[in-house]
């Protein structure tokens, strides 16, 4: 039998890496040039576009204003997907795969017409170009990649645990407290960050729900290069990319990636 060269394999994983990174490499060196449109190569390195950040309070706002609706869709995604995981993964039920799909259901559908469908359904309530119209349609879009990993972890839950706990006279919510929600934490973790980092993210949904009130970092990034080019964006994303590093070597470095990420205990 032949044998892979590691040599070869190197370079691959190498070429690899160096591939995936590139655009966001070019990124960061195009946040440094000290030209008024973008540069690259660039004749001298200034810190001018990071400045500006601070004199674009819009932006400044806007980013907290999708911190807090990342936070806020995630959480109200958590608090559904947790009950409805634990009882699809554990109970058969009349409807029980009826009412998994319905709620996976916005992974399969375009967020161009899940856009469409939510504007029309908030305008129909009155919570159009409301923050509280927002949250609700980034936690509908936001909900399967919670639902998704909670699952996954109450499958893998042994409940002999549980009911050991029940025998020796333990009430329901002590026992979801004490010993069910922290042995399938980490699916829920995992799901609440997946679930945060698809809400910041997300661009085509908010673009028809999000008004000049309520509007979230991508969507002010997108109008702000639909009018013009300047090396700006490319700063904002930098700070971006960064903040996104941090949070992932604290995650690591407290807690583990792979158990926030995969669910495992």
């Amino acid at each position: 039998m032949k044998t892979r060269n590691p040599l070869t394999l190197i370079a691959f994983h190498w070429f690899f890496v160096i591939f995936m990174l590139a655009p966001l490499l070019m990124v960061v060196l195009v946040s440094f040039t000290n030209k008024g449109y973008i540069s690259m190569p660039f004749d001298g390195a200034s810190l001018r576009w990071y400045r500006a950040i601070l004199d674009a309070p819009d932006f400044i706002d806007a980013f907290w204003r999708s911190l807090a609706l990342g936070a806020a869709a995630a959480t109200i995604a958590t608090l559904v997907a947790v009950p409805a995981g634990m009882a699809i993964a554990w109970h058969q039920f009349q409807g029980r795969d009826a009412i998994l799909g319905l709620l996976l259901s916005p992974l399969m559908v375009p967020h161009v017409v899940l856009g469409i469908a939510l504007l029309r359904f908030l305008t129909q309530i009155g919570g159009a170009s409301t923050g509280w119209g927002l949250t609700l349609a980034h936690t509908v879009i936001v909900l399967p990649y919670v639902l998704r990993l909670v699952v996954a972890a109450a499958t893998g839950f042994d409940r002999s645990v549980s009911q050991a706990a029940e025998s020796l006279g333990a009430s329901g919510w002590t026992v979801f407290c004490k010993i069910e929600l922290p042995l399938i934490f980490p699916g829920v973790a995992g799901g609440w960050l997946i679930a945060f980092i698809n809400s910041f993210d997300e661009l085509t949904m908010s673009i028809f729900v999000a008004s000049a009130t309520t509007e979230t970092l991508p969507v002010k990034m997108y109008n702000h290069i639909a009018h013009t080019i300047d090396p700006l964006l490319a700063s904002v994303s930098t700070v971006l990319i960064v903040l996104t590093l941090v949070l992932m070597v604290a995650l690591d470095r407290f807690y583990g990636l792979d158990k926030v990420l995969s669910g495992k205990t």
